[in-house]
């Protein structure tokens, strides 16, 4: 391996080798003439264009003349140190001493893909070999320059000069949902140190750099967070999660066919007009997903919406915002003139470049996880008051957050312990967040959530670490609190799999028609408790089945029901109504086969696609009969109470589509005895393997049954006759 990593450095030496020597080619001449009375180009000029070019020339001429004969006679204990160590020093010493206005770019971008062929070297370098040392002192060198530039390069790039000699430095930039009348616009917001400016990214015509077109900016001295009243703001009207994963389907068939195309060709007009689609659906995503209202507003009252996906977001912005008020006292306006030179100054000072969209990341980037999660929040310190407090966990997926958890509250401590396990779905995340809430008694009365955000904090979902089956400790620390959680991930590869019990007499993992015979039954008990107990007290819980249970919870009911638990309802009865709603999912997930039958499911996901009514219909019902007498009458069941909870959707927030989002799959997924999905888990399945439209299509059956106004009583499968008789 190391010798494979030593190749792809000489490769890229050449190429940097012969770009150096295309410079040193014109470099001769001009200077040349540079002496004569008609000079192209002062010496002065000239030395600052081929800036220390024939110093770099002669110091990777060095290196790779050197390494190449290592590299050709390769043995395991062959030594690259050196060269490594002697060619970071020579770097650093001959551009160290000059100021940043003298540096160009390309060899400090040359110090940085050295600085990462270094970490290559040593993960796969042995601590024992001779070469490990010399290579951690080459690492150290380069990133030690490469801080230096940093701290040199930051405040005049985040910088820009204004009224008496002050610096106005650019503090964070993001691309944000505005609502403008009613529409969602595309926005790309600047905090600098003294005022907020809001930009539109202006399209690029006939060659032009990128542009911004100012749309508004307040002074922080008169930025304000209060809520406006309704009447004065435009209603955040939320997109229908049908309309949102329309789009998410599209995406993931254009993502499909360049895979395809890939395969087929390296590029295209065929390609690029695939990227193009690409671009235009994830835009459209990215401007109907968010749907958290963040509000300010200047001193006469003028308010500005942007909607944002996660409060972690808000907060962060409301932070940032609040403690630079600190330093700005005074209102002020800019003249035309200083708003357009602010405005051109963005496109420099901006430090995020790309809108956020898959297709402006590299082929070689991570897509993120897809498995489930399972995290343990254990418990928080530092704590300087007893609060009643309580953590949540987002996730992010298609490019935005998502809450996916909630601990219970923690009452009047310290040192709240949690102990509390979720399992967390993952679709390409990359991130986990934490946010700690200090609960409060009272609520608005539009029902916003009142709780004070006390502490807030993220890590990243690193593939490496979170490859092993065992549990891994991490500590977020956030504000002076810290949250110890414990974390295992279960690739899509292995969640996938229904694993049939190899105990009988339980219920999880046990064929359907064995329980309801051994019960006597024609609903199997744990479906009909469950959903009684969520009936009885869980009907007006926001995101029911959606927001996941503590894990210990329900793994404590699992137990339970197999073990044929007599007081399994008083155990449900103190328990948290999510946890019972994740046993009834569980329940659903390991069956050996799914509740739609293997023999049916694919059936069901091609009736689904038939675009004439009548046809579809007549389909549907007719599989829907087909089905085993104990999976009709158990699906009959589920049904009925899942169109009772979307009654309570203007409380509960659990729609149709979303109650088909959450159990399609679960009740379609077909047992699999071998897995065909990759073994890493950060190959995107909805890309590869068509994982997404698959989930879409098994989300729209259930969807299509919800929806359906009346469906057969089980007493007309005999009476099959009024649907047609083939499939």
């Amino acid at each position: 391996m190391r010798k494979w990593v030593l190749s792809g450095i000489l490769a890229s030496e050449e190429a940097y080798l012969s770009h150096l020597e295309a410079l040193l080619l014109p470099m001769k001449p001009l200077k040349a003439a540079a002496t004569t009375s008609q000079p192209m180009l002062t010496l002065q000029q000239i030395e600052t264009i081929f800036f220390k070019v024939p110093e770099l020339h002669e110091i990777h001429k060095d290196f790779y003349d050197g390494l190449l004969p290592r590299v050709q006679q390769w043995s395991h204990r062959q030594c690259v140190g050196d060269l490594f160590q002697k060619l970071v020093s020579s770097c650093s010493d001959h551009l160290l001493p000059f100021s940043f206005l003298a540096l160009l770019y390309k060899p400090v971008d040359r110090v940085t893909r050295s600085t990462l062929v270094l970490h290559d070297l040593l993960k796969h370098t042995p601590s024992s070999h001779p070469d490990h040392p010399l290579l951690q002192d080459a690492l150290r060198i380069s990133q030690n320059f490469l801080s230096s530039i940093n701290e040199e390069i930051t405040p005049r790039r985040q910088s820009m000069t204004v009224k008496k000699g002050e610096n106005r430095q650019l503090l964070r930039d993001q691309f944000m949902v505005e609502l403008v009348e009613g529409a969602r616009k595309l926005r790309h917001v600047f905090l600098f140190t003294d005022l907020l400016l809001c930009a539109k990214l202006k399209k690029q015509t006939g060659g032009k750099g990128q542009q911004y077109d100012c749309k508004w900016y307040i002074p922080l001295a008169d930025v304000t967070f209060q809520t406006i009243d309704e009447s004065e703001s435009s209603p955040v009207t939320q997109i229908p999660e049908e309309e949102i994963d329309a789009v998410k389907v599209k995406i993931s068939q254009i993502k499909n066919e360049i895979q395809r195309e890939k395969r087929v060709c390296k590029g295209g007009k065929v390609l690029d007009r695939l990227r193009k689609k690409l671009c235009e659906q994830e835009s459209l995503l990215l401007l109907m997903s968010p749907c958290m209202a963040f509000r300010v507003s200047n001193r006469n009252g003028k308010g500005y919406t942007f909607l944002i996906s996660s409060d972690y977001e808000r907060e962060e912005w409301r932070e940032i915002i609040r403690e630079q008020q600190k330093k700005c006292f005074k209102s002020f306006s800019l003249t035309s003139v200083e708003l357009q030179m602010l405005t051109n100054s963005c496109v420099k000072l901006q430090t995020v470049h790309n809108i956020p969209l898959t297709i402006n990341k590299e082929d070689d980037e991570s897509t993120g996880l897809y498995g489930f999660l399972n995290v343990i929040v254990h418990s928080a310190t530092g704590l300087k008051q007893s609060l009643n407090l309580y953590c949540t966990l987002e996730v992010d997926t298609f490019g935005y957050f998502v809450n996916k958890a909630k601990t219970r509250v923690y009452r009047d401590t310290t040192e709240p312990n949690w102990n509390e396990e979720f399992e967390i779905e993952l679709e390409g995340s990359q991130t986990l967040r934490l946010l700690c809430y200090s609960k409060v008694r009272q609520c608005r009365d539009d029902g916003e959530n009142m709780d004070r955000i006390m502490a807030k904090g993220q890590i990243q979902l690193d593939p490496q670490s979170l490859q092993g089956k065992d549990w891994q400790r991490t500590v977020i620390s956030m504000n002076g609190i810290e949250v110890k959680l414990s974390m295992r991930f279960t690739s899509r590869e292995f969640s996938l799999k229904r694993m049939p019990s190899r105990k009988q007499s339980g219920v999880f993992g046990v064929k359907i028609w064995a329980v309801t015979k051994r019960e006597h039954s024609k609903v199997p008990l744990i479906v009909r408790q469950c959903v009684e107990e969520i009936e009885r007290r869980g009907m007006e819980e926001v995101g029911i089945y959606r927001v996941s249970g503590v894990a210990t919870d329900i793994q404590a009911l699992k137990a339970a029901f197999d073990a044929n638990n007599k007081d399994v309802s008083v155990m449900m009865s103190d328990m948290d109504v999510n946890a019972i709603a994740g046993t009834l999912k569980l329940y659903f997930r390991e069956l050996p086969e799914p509740l739609f039958t293997d023999e049916l499911c694919a059936n069901f996901t091609e009736g689904i696609a038939l675009s004439d009514s009548v046809a579809k219909e007549s389909c549907m019902l007719n599989l829907l009969l087909s089905l085993p007498e104990p999976n009709l009458l158990t699906f009959l069941f589920l049904l009925d109470h899942l169109k009772r909870v979307a009654e309570n959707e203007s409380v509960n927030k659990m729609s149709f589509h979303n109650l088909a989002t959450v159990f399609g799959p679960t009740l379609l997924r077909p047992s699999e005895k071998d897995s065909k999905n990759p073994a890493n888990p950060t190959q995107p399945i909805s890309m590869s393997d068509n994982w997404s439209l698959e989930v879409m299509s098994q989300v729209q059956v259930l969807l299509y049954f919800l929806q359906l106004e009346a469906i057969p009583t089980p007493d007309s499968k005999r009476q099959s006759m009024l649907f047609s008789t083939e499939v």
